[in-house]
């Protein structure tokens, strides 16, 4: 069965789309989620949303957790996961207010935990395709009809709370990225590591400071205000081609790449993985 999560800003859950609403408070090994789940359907399709950072924006990219968020989701049967992001750009061609559908990702996050295998037990996924392929086409394909959309890109993910200097935004820009955000990892990998399929809709609230104009919080704020609707309107429009999806790579990450023998794993990290790893440890 499927069931999609979505990860974003508060102001990207709207009442309005989701029927059979309920509120769920969920405790995790790894601490409490960001906030409440909200459970619900979208047009038939079982849906479960997060606000990120909190009901009133409380949690920084950096104080996040993330680990209790994306198992919170998996807890919840969450198979499909569409993560909302508010990104700088940093080429000409990606325009404030456009969408991206990103494909690749650059991590330069220093103070994250970026997998649940720790304690007495590795596991080794792969990840060099960071987002489903599949789940993004789908969104791509919900996006692109109505709205100016780019269909792969290369995110920058850095540790904030801080915007880029001028330096480090140049650079940037050589080395080839397009987009930049604070908070696409480590969803990505811990999503990967649950098996459930992952894809960012990236929301363009700015150019990052190599361009002429300042960036300022204002700015993001008000031109990720003005793309929430259309962020609204592609979720819409993508539930229906995510719950006829087919299986996937990514619900199969794990297979093969947990890495410590099921001998030599405590008992106490089996139980914390068991919602995991049980389809491949006993």
């Amino acid at each position: 069965m499927v069931r999609v999560g979505i990860i974003g800003g508060s102001g990207i859950y709207n009442p309005s789309m989701f029927l059979n609403v309920k509120e769920k408070k969920l405790r995790t090994p790894f601490g409490d989620p960001s906030d409440s789940f909200i459970t619900g359907e979208v047009d038939g399709v079982d849906t479960v949303f997060l606000s990120r950072h909190g009901r009133g924006h409380r949690y920084s990219p950096s104080d996040i957790n993330y680990r209790a968020n994306i198992y919170g989701l998996k807890k919840l049967g969450v198979t499909h996961v569409i993560s909302v992001s508010a990104v700088g750009s940093l080429k000409e061609e990606f325009k404030p207010l456009d969408i991206v559908i990103p494909d690749q990702i650059f991590d330069r996050t220093t103070k994250r935990i970026s997998t649940f295998f720790d304690a007495g037990i590795v596991a080794h996924i792969g990840f060099a395709s960071p987002f489903c392929q599949q789940l993004s086409n789908m969104l791509y394909d919900a996006a692109s009809t109505a709205y100016p959309t780019h269909n792969g890109g290369a995110y920058l993910c850095m540790e904030g709370p801080q915007f880029s200097t001028k330096a480090e935004s140049n650079v940037y820009r050589k080395l080839g990225f397009d987009i930049i955000g604070m908070t696409a990892l480590p969803e990505a990998k811990l999503a990967r590591e649950a098996e459930m399929c992952f894809a960012i809709i990236a929301t363009i609230t700015d150019y990052d400071v190599w361009h002429e104009e300042p960036v300022t919080i204002a700015r993001v704020i008000e031109n990720a205000m003005r793309n929430e609707r259309a962020v609204q309107d592609i979720i819409k429009r993508s539930v229906r081609r995510i719950a006829g999806a087919g299986d996937c790579p990514c619900r199969h990450a794990l297979e093969g790449a947990i890495t410590t023998g099921p001998e030599a794993i405590p008992a106490e990290a089996k139980q914390r993985l068991a919602l995991l790893i049980d389809r491949y440890i006993k």
